[in-house]
């Protein structure tokens, strides 16, 4: 089995055993934890009159608030399971979703042809992918902007590694929703923290803006406090057209 069917089978089974219950994913935070201020750091750089694509959409709820700031928004996950999840969950049709697998660097040059330039939202996609395909996900953000789009890209840290290893081994072990994370063989904070900005760059993009933040779960630990991994955050445009 190669490592991107491993990937493929680990989230199409989590995605396969996971309900339409809205926060069932430990991710799946109200967008007003998540692409709400996400998009308050993009919107000054990116031109909101361009689609936006979510990537790694899961089920849809951070490209649904999206598409009520854009005059088009899709969401694009590798697990077929979660495009069927974000479809049932749009029930009024505000998006669009398909799955996609961005390491298939023709089928995302197609859907550029599609759109057109486009702006991006990425949050924890690259922390969560094998090492070999980071490269290639980092390029399809590239790909996807074109000339004129902007992405925002979010990724967990090193830091978030230390909180899940203590939330493992607390006492009765991982809360629930972070042991469905681990029984599906997924592996968050996987990546280096300074990897992610060195794979942008790589990708032939700019650094805009970038700073420190959390990404905000679902779960809670036992004393009641919600569980907020430490992340970090990038605004980034094509290399050759840096914002002045």
């Amino acid at each position: 089995m190669s490592v991107s069917e491993r990937y493929t089978q680990a989230w199409e089974s989590y995605w396969r055993e996971t309900s339409d219950a809205p926060g069932e994913a430990i991710w799946d935070a109200d967008p007003s934890l998540s692409a709400a201020p996400h998009l308050d750091l993009l919107a000054p750089h990116a031109d909101t009159g361009l689609p936006i694509v979510d990537l790694g959409c899961g089920n849809g709820t951070q490209t649904r608030y999206l598409a009520s700031h854009f005059p088009r928004a899709l969401g694009v996950d590798l697990s077929r399971a979660a495009v069927e999840h974000a479809r049932r969950a749009d029930r009024a049709k505000v998006a669009e979703f398909e799955q996609l697998n961005l390491t298939d660097a023709a089928r995302v040059r197609e859907l550029h042809e599609r759109l057109g330039d486009s702006n991006v939202y990425m949050r924890a996609v690259i922390h969560q992918s094998d090492p070999p395909d980071r490269q290639p996900v980092a390029e399809a953000v590239a790909t996807l902007l074109g000339r004129r789009g902007r992405a925002f890209v979010a990724e967990l840290t090193e830091e978030s590694k230390t909180v899940l290893r203590e939330l493992a081994q607390a006492p009765g072990g991982p809360p629930p929703k972070l042991r469905r994370v681990f029984d599906h063989g997924l592996r968050p904070a996987d990546a280096r923290t300074a990897e992610v900005a060195e794979l942008l760059r790589e990708a032939g993009l700019t650094v805009l803006a970038q700073g420190l933040t959390t990404l905000p779960q679902t779960e809670y630990r036992a004393d009641g406090t919600r569980i907020d991994l430490p992340a970090q955050w990038f605004v980034v445009a094509p290399a050759a057209r840096r914002a002045g």
